[in-house]
């Protein structure tokens, strides 16, 4: 139904790369979303007040939030498509990143109050009547539900939307809880246990579990997240299919929201090369990460040595630092001069040594291969 819609409502429906087709899903799924929810309130609201059943009611009152939340997505979608401007010239986009973390606190909220609710109705227990129409309701809202977080959660990940990713969490965790409160309907009419309460309590952790997850996936972008490594991946085959780039390092990448991503990076050229010959290539290289990811790059370009005294000096070092060190710490910025030897060294997370115990020990290793000459060595993190 939803690619139905889109043919009609969207125009270039598949470009979802340009911003004005992916504003375009993201209001098409707010809207389906919010008559979708508003459908099942009102359905599940009349099966409650047919069976008595508080765990039917509650799950009504969740698709209720869920509409809320779907109009909450909606306006953040439309927030996020302003052009970038002078108090923030690098777009409005994060404000899809805080609609996915008000959706996330909605649905905390409403599991916490259902939790309550629930506990109330098990210390104080009253008696659920089993009713064919409330049963074919129920089925038929997990189906929906199912079908909601499907066509999120392909549609989230083709236009790279957090929020949708979020949606499509909660609408699965709704359907599971909705099978519960159906397999307690069946379990009363058939055993005469009444577990209503107990069914609305496990609807309640599931809505509160769905609700952690979701608030995780929407703050990490808030944050600053690791980028995703594919990128990495990409961005390091192209810097480096380039003939005059020797090797690459202190790749940043910047989310601004998706369609909005700006990178730096250092790229190591020969010290003896024409300047105008790599300042072009250079140039090249950032016009191709631009066309070919979709994002503003700057590269810093970095001489250093190329000759095989240098070439020879660094084979030996990395080779005693790895023995040392273990592997992972990566060298660049590596300049054999007169009188001097400078490199940089890259350490990653895992290293239990301070900055100042893995300089100290870099600097004794280095001091052995080249005794005759000043050093200049310094840390970072990977």
């Amino acid at each position: 139904m939803i690619h139905s819609l889109a043919k009609i409502f969207i125009r270039n429906s598949e470009q979802t790369g340009d911003p004005a087709v992916r504003r375009a899903w993201g209001a098409l799924c707010g809207a389906v979303g919010i008559l979708l929810n508003l459908l099942l309130t009102a359905a599940k609201l009349l099966a409650g007040a047919l069976s008595g059943s508080i765990a039917i009611t509650a799950d009504a009152l969740n698709n209720l939030s869920d509409a809320l939340s779907s109009a909450i997505a909606l306006v953040g979608f439309r927030l996020s498509a302003r052009k970038p401007d002078r108090d923030h010239p690098y777009g409005h986009r994060r404000y899809e990143y805080i609609a996915g973390l008000i959706v996330s606190l909605a649905i905390l909220l409403m599991g916490a109050n259902l939790a309550r609710s629930c506990v109330a109705r098990i210390l104080a227990p009253e008696p659920v009547e089993f009713a064919l129409l409330p049963a074919c309701i129920l089925g038929a809202s997990i189906l929906v539900k199912l079908y909601m977080a499907l066509y999120n959660r392909a549609i989230g990940r083709e236009i790279r939307s957090a929020t949708l990713a979020a949606t499509a969490t909660d609408s699965l965790s709704d359907a599971v809880a909705t099978t519960a409160v159906l397999v307690s309907m069946l379990i009363a009419r058939f055993t005469g246990a009444n577990i209503d309460a107990w069914a609305g309590a496990a609807v309640s952790l599931l809505i509160l579990w769905a609700g952690v997850q979701s608030l995780r996936e929407t703050i990490s972008p808030l944050l600053g997240s690791a980028p995703d490594p594919d990128f990495v991946r990409k961005v390091e085959e192209i810097v480096t299919s380039c003939p005059e780039v020797l090797g690459m390092h202190d790749l940043m990448v910047h989310d601004y929201g998706a369609g909005r991503t700006v990178i730096s990076l250092h790229a190591e050229v020969r010290a003896d090369g024409e300047l105008m010959a790599l300042h072009e290539a250079i140039d090249r290289l950032e016009r191709r990460l631009r066309e070919e990811l979709d994002c503003s790059a700057t590269i810093h370009m970095d001489p250093v040595s190329a000759g095989a005294e240098s070439r020879a000096l660094r084979q030996r070092i990395e080779a005693d630092i790895r023995a040392a060190l273990g592997e992972g710490i990566t060298l660049h910025d590596f300049r054999l001069e007169p009188g001097e030897l400078s490199f940089d060294a890259a350490l990653p997370y895992e290293l239990k040594l301070s900055d100042e115990e893995a300089l100290r020990e870099l600097q004794r290793i280095a001091r052995e291969n080249c005794p005759d000459r000043e050093l200049e060595i310094d840390v970072d993190r990977q």
